[in-house]
């Protein structure tokens, strides 16, 4: 019997799991049954909501219990438990003791996270701090010849504008097994919550390269399906398209019959355009990307100041070290937001930016800092490439 990959078990468990507390939650019997799912009694309400019948069988793993229903973030389940959740669970504040005492080595721990090409850097002290971390939970839909629906988490650092994936995944796992409390010191120095302004133009800038690193294997499959198809296409009206050349070269220019197949090849050859723009309208792909919640996440970390020198230029920023994931954050691009390091330093600002954020003009060839300049190059006018954009609904 072939096995499940680990991640795709603890996934499995975490829904079947999550299933179970909101039935009984809202009033249904729940039982835990083999394979890998439930049996359900449900009242009306919870029957109404989720499209089941009172007496139900739900399944999460790849065999089902027999009867049952598979149950998964893909087709329409997600939108099935938004119904019965409501707005409920949308917001929540959640409080995470842990010990601050300061890393050990913190110079060689900023010089394994921070890696700059064109500048120097100096660590100026290690402070005890308290932060929050905004964490927000979005649904993302990828739609074609073929749909796939996954969760995308997004977690930023209001203290230092950074976006640590890693550190917010190793949060998030204690969080899940319930190390937190509710308890805050009345002495915690926290950073002010972000305007709404603020909070959604880093989400624009942050989501879309997270987006496409998760679509990458569907783009993948997509991309080889279609050359498939594309190569039956060309083989197929290739050979049509030879047979009637030769029978044209076969009979003598003015006869009609010579006529008649140079229109069937013209035929041919407009038909297979055709079928190439079907084939590019399947396969064509719209992604979409929904807010779910968001979880403003309190607790102690160690902070790094660091001076950025460039030149005769220096500029002061602060990375967090998270005792829990016991790492130091990762600087945020200030042009893409993305999950590449940043590596370079602009000259105007002192921005740090990954490659693409100081690229070349394509109009006179000068480096321009995207993060300065996002629209247009300062010295010729000409206009930067935009970013890449998705279709969403972030409320």
């Amino acid at each position: 019997m072939t096995s499940m990959p680990p991640d795709a078990a603890h996934e499995q468990g975490r829904m079947q799991g999550f299933v179970a507390a909101l039935l009984r939650h809202e009033g249904a019997l729940v039982e835990t049954i083999e394979p890998e799912g439930l049996e359900v009694l449900a009242p009306p309400p919870v029957q109404n909501a989720l499209g089941i019948g009172e007496l139900s069988r739900l399944g999460f793993g790849p065999t089902l219990p027999p009867s049952a229903q598979r149950v998964g973030i893909e087709g329409d389940w997600l939108d099935r438990f938004a119904r019965l959740l409501g707005p409920r669970g949308r917001w929540m504040r959640r409080v995470l003791s842990a010990s601050s005492r300061t890393p050990g080595d913190p110079e060689r721990i900023l010089g394994h996270e921070l890696v700059l090409e064109n500048a120097t850097f100096r660590l100026l002290g290690v402070t005890p701090a308290w932060t929050r971390y905004l964490v927000l939970d979005f649904r993302a839909s990828a739609v074609s010849d073929d749909k796939r629906d996954f969760v995308l988490r997004l977690g930023i650092n209001l203290a230092t504008g950074a976006v640590p994936d890693t550190v917010v995944a190793a949060v998030m796992a204690t969080l899940e097994a319930g190390d937190a409390d509710e308890g805050l010191p009345e002495d915690a120095d926290l950073p002010a919550p972000w305007e709404r302004s603020r909070v959604l133009d880093l989400v624009g800038r942050a989501l879309p390269p997270r987006v496409e690193v998760a679509l990458d294997p569907f783009v993948t499959g997509l991309r080889r399906r279609l050359g498939r198809d594309q190569d039956r296409l060309h083989r197929y009206h290739n050979d049509l398209h030879q047979e009637a050349a030769r029978r044209t070269l076969t009979l003598p220019v003015g006869d009609p019959k010579r006529q008649r197949e140079e229109q069937r090849a013209e035929a041919i050859e407009r038909e297979y355009r055709a079928r190439l723009d079907d084939l590019a309208r399947q396969y064509a792909t719209r992604v979409s990307v929904e807010w779910v919640r968001t979880l403003e996440l309190t607790m102690p970390v160690q902070r790094f100041g660091v001076q950025i020198r460039r030149r005769k230029a220096d500029r002061m920023i602060h990375l967090d070290w998270n005792p829990v994931a016991r790492r130091l954050e990762s600087p945020v691009c200030e042009f893409t937001a993305s999950t590449e390091r940043p590596s370079l330093v602009c000259d105007e600002a002192l921005h740090l930016v990954a490659p693409a954020g100081l690229a070349p003009c394509t109009g006179c060839g000068r480096a321009v800092c995207r993060a300065c300049h996002p629209e247009r190059c300062p010295k010729c006018g000409v206009g930067v490439p935009a970013r890449s954009t998705l279709t969403s609904r972030t409320g």
